[in-house]
């Protein structure tokens, strides 16, 4: 079976994503073993955990977009916005936990941090519903 551009783009990213949480586990195995409360700084945690869930997140949009109604530069272009912001959040969190600066980076907030909040709530869910409603529209035509 030939996999889509989409479904490729997508799988690579999982794939890349989930090395990148095994790389996080270790560093978060080396913070915890060095601690002396036994316990890695709050986002090094936060970002493990995240890399690990946006991971399988991307591989099971990957497989809707391998199924989808939309031409493969709205599948791409889709599943591109919201691997990236997926990405821009796990950034965020290893940012923070190797400074060490904050555990929450909401406080003090800024309209900065506001507005790339509002941004982020609107790609993963704006492009995730592309790729759901694709394969929903897919899925239909079989139905009748």
């Amino acid at each position: 079976m030939t996999l889509s551009l989409a479904t490729q783009v997508g799988m690579i990213a999982a794939g890349l994503i989930f090395l990148w949480a095994l790389l996080l586990g270790v560093w978060k195995y080396w913070q915890i073993m060095h601690s002396a409360t036994g316990q890695a700084h709050i986002y090094v945690d936060i970002a493990h955990r995240a890399a690990l869930m946006y991971s399988f997140a991307t591989a099971m949009l990957a497989i809707f977009v391998q199924f989808s109604a939309w031409p493969s530069v709205v599948n791409v272009t889709a599943l591109v916005i919201v691997v990236a912001f997926f990405v821009s959040a796990i950034a965020a969190y290893c940012l923070h936990g190797y400074k060490q600066d904050t555990t929450n980076q909401f406080h003090p907030t800024s309209p900065a941090l506001s507005a790339s909040m509002v941004a982020l709530i609107i790609a993963e869910i704006g492009g995730s519903a592309v790729i759901i409603v694709g394969f929903i529209v897919e899925q239909a035509r079989t139905w009748g």
